[in-house]
C-alpha cells in the first residue's frame, strides 16, 4: 500500500484537495486521489504492486493558486522503488513556493 501527506511548510498546516496521481515505471497512471483536510491520502485505492519503479505527481500549483500564491514548482513528482509489496510504503511532501522535500516516512 502507498500513502502520502503534504504539508505546507510555509504556513505550517496540511496542503488539502491536492490531486496526486500514481504512475508505474512506464508511465501508466494506476491510481489518483485527492488529499484530505488532513492532507493526506491513505490509500489510492489501487493494490496489484510488483517490484518495480513508481512515481507520485502532486500538482501542486492549483493548491498554491487557491493561497493566492506564486510558485516555482507547479507539479512535485517523486520517483520511487518498491522492493517488497507486501510492505506500506509511505512518502510525505514537505512543500513550499519555492521548494520542495521528501522522504520515506513511516
Amino acid at each position: 500500500m502507498i500513502s502520502t501527506h503534504i504539508l505546507d511548510t510555509a504556513l505550517g498546516r496540511p496542503a488539502s484537495s491536492v490531486l496526486v496521481s500514481l504512475y508505474d515505471q512506464n508511465g501508466q497512471r494506476l491510481a489518483q486521489a485527492q488529499t484530505d483536510q488532513d492532507g493526506r491520502i491513505k490509500d489510492f485505492g489501487y493494490s496489484d504492486f510488483k517490484a518495480q519503479h513508481y512515481s507520485l505527481e502532486f500538482e501542486t500549483a492549483s493548491y498554491f493558486e487557491k493561497q493566492s500564491c506564486a510558485t516555482f514548482f507547479p507539479k512535485a513528482v517523486i520517483h520511487f522503488s518498491i522492493v517488497d509489496p507486501e510492505q506500506h510504503y509511505h512518502i510525505p511532501l514537505l512543500i513550499s513556493p519555492y521548494a520542495y522535500s521528501t522522504y520515506r516516512g513511516s
